[in-house]
Protein backbone atom coordinates (compact mmCIF):
# COMPACT_ATOMS: atom_id res chain seq x y z
CA UNK A 1 0.00 0.00 0.00
CA UNK A 2 2.49 2.43 0.55
CA UNK A 3 4.19 2.03 -2.37
CA UNK A 4 1.01 2.88 -4.45
CA UNK A 5 0.11 5.81 -2.14
CA UNK A 6 3.46 7.22 -3.15
CA UNK A 7 2.75 6.85 -6.53
CA UNK A 8 -0.61 8.37 -6.20
CA UNK A 9 1.56 11.75 -5.37
CA UNK A 10 4.17 11.54 -8.26
CA UNK A 11 3.22 13.48 -11.43
CA UNK A 12 -0.20 12.57 -12.82
CA UNK A 13 0.85 11.13 -16.23
CA UNK A 14 -2.74 12.19 -17.70
CA UNK A 15 -1.79 15.68 -17.37
CA UNK A 16 0.07 16.02 -20.43
CA UNK A 17 -1.08 15.46 -23.59
CA UNK A 18 -4.59 13.39 -24.32
CA UNK A 19 -5.56 12.12 -21.03
CA UNK A 20 -6.14 8.73 -22.68
CA UNK A 21 -2.33 8.30 -23.14
CA UNK A 22 -1.36 7.43 -19.22
CA UNK A 23 -3.99 4.38 -19.64
CA UNK A 24 -2.42 3.35 -22.82
CA UNK A 25 1.09 2.67 -21.28
CA UNK A 26 -0.61 0.48 -18.75
CA UNK A 27 0.14 -3.04 -19.06
CA UNK A 28 -2.67 -4.47 -17.15
CA UNK A 29 -6.39 -4.16 -18.71
CA UNK A 30 -8.38 -1.10 -17.30
CA UNK A 31 -11.91 -2.56 -15.54
CA UNK A 32 -15.09 -0.32 -15.69
CA UNK A 33 -18.99 -1.28 -14.83
CA UNK A 34 -20.29 -3.69 -17.79
CA UNK A 35 -22.74 -3.26 -20.12
CA UNK A 36 -25.43 -2.82 -17.99
CA UNK A 37 -24.84 0.30 -17.36
CA UNK A 38 -25.86 2.99 -20.41
CA UNK A 39 -24.85 6.41 -19.02
CA UNK A 40 -21.87 8.87 -19.60
CA UNK A 41 -18.15 7.17 -18.66
CA UNK A 42 -14.87 9.74 -18.45
CA UNK A 43 -11.64 9.32 -17.65
CA UNK A 44 -9.67 10.17 -14.44
CA UNK A 45 -6.24 9.72 -13.96
CA UNK A 46 -3.55 7.50 -14.22
CA UNK A 47 -0.78 6.86 -10.97
CA UNK A 48 2.78 5.50 -11.98
CA UNK A 49 5.69 4.85 -10.11
CA UNK A 50 9.10 6.98 -9.77
CA UNK A 51 10.26 4.94 -13.11
CA UNK A 52 7.06 5.53 -14.99
CA UNK A 53 5.41 1.94 -14.72
CA UNK A 54 2.33 2.84 -14.54
CA UNK A 55 0.68 1.46 -11.03
CA UNK A 56 -3.15 2.32 -10.88
CA UNK A 57 -6.16 4.33 -12.51
CA UNK A 58 -9.49 5.12 -12.40
CA UNK A 59 -12.56 5.55 -14.78
CA UNK A 60 -15.43 7.52 -13.32
CA UNK A 61 -19.44 6.53 -14.39
CA UNK A 62 -22.58 8.81 -14.31
CA UNK A 63 -22.08 12.29 -12.86
CA UNK A 64 -18.38 13.84 -12.54
CA UNK A 65 -18.46 14.73 -8.45
CA UNK A 66 -17.91 18.14 -7.24
CA UNK A 67 -15.83 18.84 -4.49
CA UNK A 68 -18.94 20.53 -2.39
CA UNK A 69 -20.91 18.19 -1.44
CA UNK A 70 -24.22 20.41 -0.13
CA UNK A 71 -26.38 17.64 -1.21
CA UNK A 72 -24.53 13.94 -1.84
CA UNK A 73 -27.53 12.37 -2.31
CA UNK A 74 -28.16 14.43 -5.54
CA UNK A 75 -24.99 13.27 -7.04
CA UNK A 76 -24.85 9.91 -8.94
CA UNK A 77 -21.78 8.43 -9.75
CA UNK A 78 -19.46 5.29 -9.43
CA UNK A 79 -15.51 4.67 -10.15
CA UNK A 80 -13.78 2.12 -10.83
CA UNK A 81 -10.09 2.04 -9.64
CA UNK A 82 -8.39 -0.78 -11.79
CA UNK A 83 -4.96 -1.30 -9.23
CA UNK A 84 -1.66 -3.58 -11.41
CA UNK A 85 -1.49 -7.40 -9.33
CA UNK A 86 2.20 -7.21 -8.21
CA UNK A 87 4.51 -9.17 -6.07
CA UNK A 88 7.52 -7.78 -3.95
CA UNK A 89 9.55 -6.30 -6.67
CA UNK A 90 12.90 -4.54 -6.93
CA UNK A 91 12.66 -0.64 -7.48
CA UNK A 92 13.56 0.44 -11.62
CA UNK A 93 17.20 1.58 -10.46
CA UNK A 94 17.87 -1.68 -8.86
CA UNK A 95 18.70 0.03 -5.09
CA UNK A 96 15.27 -1.59 -2.97
CA UNK A 97 12.87 -3.50 -3.10
CA UNK A 98 8.88 -2.01 -3.92
CA UNK A 99 5.97 -3.27 -1.80
CA UNK A 100 2.87 -6.02 -3.47
CA UNK A 101 -0.07 -4.79 -4.31
CA UNK A 102 -3.62 -6.55 -2.96
CA UNK A 103 -6.38 -6.00 -2.34
CA UNK A 104 -5.98 -3.66 0.43
CA UNK A 105 -4.10 -1.47 -1.61
CA UNK A 106 -7.31 -1.18 -4.09
CA UNK A 107 -9.41 -0.30 -0.80
CA UNK A 108 -7.01 2.49 0.35
CA UNK A 109 -6.91 4.02 -3.06
CA UNK A 110 -10.76 3.61 -3.38
CA UNK A 111 -11.55 4.87 0.29
CA UNK A 112 -8.90 7.82 -0.15
CA UNK A 113 -10.56 8.67 -3.99
CA UNK A 114 -14.28 9.11 -2.07
CA UNK A 115 -12.21 11.39 0.59
CA UNK A 116 -11.40 13.68 -2.23
CA UNK A 117 -14.91 14.47 -3.45
CA UNK A 118 -15.91 14.91 -0.21
CA UNK A 119 -16.31 18.33 1.56
CA UNK A 120 -18.99 18.69 4.41
CA UNK A 121 -21.26 21.23 4.19
CA UNK A 122 -21.12 22.28 8.07
CA UNK A 123 -17.67 22.39 7.79
CA UNK A 124 -15.21 25.79 7.59
CA UNK A 125 -12.97 25.70 4.58
CA UNK A 126 -9.94 26.39 7.35
CA UNK A 127 -10.61 22.99 8.67
CA UNK A 128 -11.11 20.66 5.64
CA UNK A 129 -7.51 19.61 5.71
CA UNK A 130 -7.59 18.87 9.17
CA UNK A 131 -10.33 16.77 8.81
CA UNK A 132 -9.11 15.46 5.05
CA UNK A 133 -5.95 14.18 7.49
CA UNK A 134 -7.72 12.60 9.89
CA UNK A 135 -10.37 10.91 7.84
CA UNK A 136 -7.86 9.65 5.46
CA UNK A 137 -5.78 7.90 7.86
CA UNK A 138 -8.51 6.14 9.07
CA UNK A 139 -9.50 4.94 5.56
CA UNK A 140 -5.47 3.61 5.71
CA UNK A 141 -6.67 1.64 8.86
CA UNK A 142 -9.61 0.62 7.56
CA UNK A 143 -8.04 -0.87 4.23
CA UNK A 144 -5.53 -2.79 6.26
CA UNK A 145 -8.30 -4.86 8.13
CA UNK A 146 -10.24 -6.03 5.44
CA UNK A 147 -11.79 -8.62 7.43
CA UNK A 148 -12.58 -6.23 10.10
CA UNK A 149 -15.84 -5.45 11.46
CA UNK A 150 -16.16 -2.51 9.50
CA UNK A 151 -16.35 -4.64 6.09
CA UNK A 152 -18.98 -6.92 4.66
CA UNK A 153 -18.73 -9.50 1.99
CA UNK A 154 -20.89 -8.45 -1.52
CA UNK A 155 -20.80 -10.82 -4.30
CA UNK A 156 -20.71 -9.16 -7.51
CA UNK A 157 -19.99 -9.92 -11.26
CA UNK A 158 -16.50 -9.53 -12.64
CA UNK A 159 -16.32 -9.87 -16.40
CA UNK A 160 -19.49 -12.18 -15.92
CA UNK A 161 -18.15 -14.04 -12.85
CA UNK A 162 -19.51 -13.86 -9.58
CA UNK A 163 -16.71 -12.36 -7.50
CA UNK A 164 -16.22 -11.86 -3.38
CA UNK A 165 -15.70 -7.96 -2.78
CA UNK A 166 -14.99 -6.12 0.57
CA UNK A 167 -17.79 -3.62 0.95
CA UNK A 168 -18.51 -0.77 3.29
CA UNK A 169 -20.74 2.47 3.87
CA UNK A 170 -19.94 5.87 5.22
CA UNK A 171 -21.98 9.18 5.36
CA UNK A 172 -20.17 10.45 2.22
CA UNK A 173 -20.42 7.15 -0.11
CA UNK A 174 -19.44 3.88 -0.11
CA UNK A 175 -16.20 1.48 -0.92
CA UNK A 176 -15.70 -1.54 -1.95
CA UNK A 177 -12.69 -4.19 -2.73
CA UNK A 178 -11.74 -7.49 -4.69
CA UNK A 179 -9.56 -8.60 -7.61
CA UNK A 180 -9.96 -10.00 -11.18
CA UNK A 181 -8.47 -12.42 -12.87
CA UNK A 182 -4.88 -14.66 -12.60
CA UNK A 183 -1.71 -14.60 -13.23
CA UNK A 184 -0.06 -12.10 -14.95
CA UNK A 185 -2.76 -10.47 -16.28
CA UNK A 186 -4.58 -10.37 -12.44
CA UNK A 187 -5.42 -7.05 -11.11
CA UNK A 188 -6.87 -5.76 -7.85
CA UNK A 189 -10.14 -3.70 -8.22
CA UNK A 190 -11.63 -1.08 -5.60
CA UNK A 191 -14.69 1.25 -6.71
CA UNK A 192 -16.41 4.14 -5.13
CA UNK A 193 -19.67 6.09 -5.58
CA UNK A 194 -22.31 7.77 -4.46
CA UNK A 195 -26.41 7.59 -5.50
CA UNK A 196 -25.69 4.52 -6.96
CA UNK A 197 -26.60 1.63 -5.05
CA UNK A 198 -23.43 -0.59 -5.36
CA UNK A 199 -25.44 -3.95 -4.70
CA UNK A 200 -26.39 -3.92 -8.91
CA UNK A 201 -23.27 -3.00 -10.03
CA UNK A 202 -21.26 -5.39 -12.36
CA UNK A 203 -17.45 -4.87 -13.78
CA UNK A 204 -16.10 -5.85 -17.11
CA UNK A 205 -12.95 -5.45 -18.20
CA UNK A 206 -12.60 -2.29 -20.68
CA UNK A 207 -12.59 -3.49 -24.70
CA UNK A 208 -11.87 0.22 -25.93
CA UNK A 209 -11.19 3.18 -23.83
CA UNK A 210 -12.75 5.86 -26.65
CA UNK A 211 -16.24 4.77 -24.89
CA UNK A 212 -14.41 7.15 -21.76
CA UNK A 213 -13.14 9.81 -24.00
CA UNK A 214 -16.72 11.67 -24.17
Amino acid sequence: METVSRAAAQADTADAGRKVDGYLLAAFPWYGLDEAFTGPRWLMRVGAAADGTVEHGATGHGEEPTIKVETPKDERFTVVVTVAGRPVRRSGDGTGVLDATSVSTAAWLAGSGLLAHTWPSTMDRALRQDWLDQQTALAWELADDLDGEGWSELLLPVDGEPTPFRYRESAYGWVLAGSAGGGEEGVHIGAYGRGMSAYGLGFGAIKDLAAYEG
